[in-house]
């Protein structure tokens, strides 16, 4: 009589944990569109996926939760744990000065904008806080502006709203009109994802 060895089948892993793993190995969020691809489903199952992992992790009390953001979806830390994973890094100079942050609000609020346009708003020259905010890829240039000089426009990128826990720009805070920069909303954000330089790192 000769013994068979049983091999595991891909298919006795549920959906959710392939889903999981998927998003596990990417690191970086991953569009729906990606996602269903590489799982060869339709979209709204990925969506019911995404949807059924997150209430498997809370229920589990997984340090880990799934996050819709930049139009996709990633594996991340739950905020409760990030006092913690931020020891991890053994860089402490890792978070943006508050004037970055008041740059990097005024663009975020008012995009596409001028390097000129941000120097009126804060009153002061910006060129180390764009310079920083770019190499960090926080923000990137989006052409130029069709007036005298043509200056840079810039915007925010998909970091951006990765650093911020955001899905897209519609779900920043509401611009208070008396205040144009509103960094604390951005810094209230940045508490909860963690710094923002220290997420916009590969």
């Amino acid at each position: 009589m000769t013994k068979q060895t049983e091999e595991p089948k891909q298919d006795e892993l549920s959906r959710e944990a392939t889903l999981e793993a998927v998003l596990f190995a990417a690191g970086n969020p991953l569009p729906l569109s990606g996602i269903a691809a590489i799982m060869d489903c339709e979209e709204s199952e990925v969506v019911e996926l995404a949807r059924n992992l997150q209430a498997k992790l809370t229920s589990e009390g997984s340090g880990l939760t799934v996050q819709k953001v930049a139009g996709g979806y990633q594996l991340v830390t739950r905020p409760e744990a990030y006092a913690t994973v931020e020891r991890l890094s053994q860089v402490t100079d890792r978070h943006l000065s508050a004037p970055t942050m008041e740059t990097l609000s005024i663009i975020a609020f008012k995009q596409p904008i001028t390097k000129p346009e941000i120097e009126q708003l804060r009153g002061v020259r910006v060129e180390r806080a764009l310079a920083k905010l770019l190499e960090l890829g926080l923000i990137c240039e989006l052409g130029r502006k069709q007036v005298i000089g043509r200056p840079i426009l810039y915007g925010t990128t998909a970091t951006f709203l990765r650093c911020f826990g955001l899905d897209s720009l519609d779900d920043l805070p509401q611009l208070p009109a008396e205040d144009p920069a509103v960094r604390l909303e951005l810094e209230a954000a940045a508490a909860e994802k963690g710094s923002p330089a220290e997420n916009a790192k590969p």
